[in-house]
């Protein structure tokens, strides 16, 4: 009896992918539903504090607003770059990638400065109280995660512009970095209403 066997050459397909199709997509989400329950499980002991006191906050005067929104404006204005980035990479266009990833670094670096003058400006200690101590766990929480984001892009923007360095899977890199962001932007909204509009809306 005869046998008869298909065979297909695929030596042309690309040996990289983008979204669900690569494990690297996976193990970001993967790692951004573990560092989400983390800033869950903080809001939430930030809101346990909180019945217990008569005035909010309850040792310190309402947070000042300007720093945090100057971080939050840079923020919003970080997306442009880093979608540049995101988008450009899909195409496999590495002209593209520079651009949005030098630009995503310069804004995630002015965030990190002005998060530096949002801690001195915060009107409470972290040893102070309970309260100062989850405020600050929050605010540093966050800067961990952009600190790991902005070195990330570095790194990525160093190979990017030595060229014999770079590859098809770069790109599917570039594209999980750009999705990072996404979600430290959106993390720092949530962590924004919480500690500076929780005090204004009690």
């Amino acid at each position: 009896m005869r046998t008869t066997r298909a065979v297909l050459n695929v030596a042309s397909l690309n040996d990289f992918g983008f979204g669900p199709r690569t494990l690297t997509w996976w193990a970001v989400v993967g790692f951004m539903l573990i560092e989400g329950m983390g800033f869950v499980l903080a809001i939430g002991a930030y809101y346990f504090l909180l019945p217990d006191e008569g005035v909010w906050p309850p040792t310190a005067p309402v947070p000042p607003l300007m720093w945090s929104t100057i971080v939050t404006v840079l923020a919003l204005l970080s997306e442009i770059p880093n979608v540049i980035a995101g988008r450009a990479a899909k195409r496999l266009d590495l002209r593209g990638v520079r651009i949005g990833l030098v630009g995503a670094i310069v804004a995630g670096l002015l965030m990190l400065v002005a998060r530096w003058f949002e801690f001195d400006a915060m009107n409470v200690l972290w040893q102070r109280s309970a309260y100062g101590s989850i405020v600050w766990a929050l605010l540093a929480l966050h800067t961990v995660h952009m600190l790991t984001d902005v070195y990330d892009s570095v790194v990525l923007a160093a190979i990017a512009f030595n060229p014999k360095h770079w590859d098809g899977r770069k790109f599917s890199d570039a594209s999980d970095n750009a999705m990072y962001w996404h979600f430290i932007v959106g993390s720092w909204i949530v962590l924004y209403l919480v500690i500076y509009g929780t005090p204004r809306w009690l």
